[in-house]
């Protein structure tokens, strides 16, 4: 086999290990966590949002809405956020310990529309070790400091 070949074959080979390995904790509640896979997040229904991000060129990143990976590991919405469970937030926490908070009624439609994605793809091509394998995206926010990059655990917490 010839080594350029070979050196490709190895690329690929790396590139779908790394994706297949690539997991996102997530911390529903106390004493209640889930691993979800970079499949089970891909078999969620998408959103793609068009951003420019620090540049007048559009980007478009696509992934589902936060609010539906919160849901899939048992997160309520709707008519159960009320009372206490409005000072519940979500923690995220990246792979350089870089964290942000985003507090639930954000997230639900019934108090705002506002858009936030756990993005997998940036211009239909998987995130890079940079920015990715998951990414926050919130595209009507003024200033980017909650666009967390290299997202690894997303965790529910009371502030009470």
């Amino acid at each position: 086999m010839n080594k350029s070949l070979l050196l490709t074959s190895l690329l690929v080979g790396s590139r779908l290990h790394s994706a297949a390995g690539q997991k996102l904790s997530v911390e529903p509640g106390p004493g209640k966590s889930f691993m979800l896979t970079r499949s089970d997040l891909e078999a969620l229904p998408r959103v793609t949002v068009s951003v420019s991000e620090h540049s007048s060129t559009s980007t478009k990143f696509e992934g589902p809405a936060l609010r539906t990976v919160l849901e899939k590991t048992g997160v309520d919405f709707g008519e159960k956020l009320k009372g206490k469970r409005l000072s519940t937030c979500l923690l995220v926490e990246a792979a350089d310990g870089y964290r942000v908070v985003i507090a639930l009624p954000e997230l639900d439609p019934a108090f705002n529309d506002k858009q936030f994605i756990l993005a997998l793809t940036r211009d239909g091509k998987p995130l890079d070790e940079k920015e990715g394998p998951f990414r926050i995206i919130i595209p009507d926010e003024k200033r980017m400091a909650r666009w967390v990059r290299q997202v690894t655990n997303l965790k529910i917490v009371d502030v009470q």
